[in-house]
């Protein structure tokens, strides 16, 4: 699904190449704000930190 995503999305910026610009002004600006990156950053790593604290638990 990632795969079909993926190419899809790159199918539509090479399709659209002004739609490239528009992305990276998109991404540039949320990636520039603190608050996104560590929502971000904790959904990222929000499965490993329960898995670890689960083992804190469990032992």
């Amino acid at each position: 699904m990632m795969r079909f995503l993926f190419g899809l999305a790159l199918g539509v910026l090479v399709i659209y190449p002004s739609l490239l610009a528009i992305v990276l002004a998109v991404v540039a600006a949320a990636v520039s704000q603190p608050s996104v990156l560590a929502i971000a950053a904790g959904m990222w790593l929000w499965p490993r930190i329960t898995r670890t604290a689960r083992r804190w638990w469990t032992a």
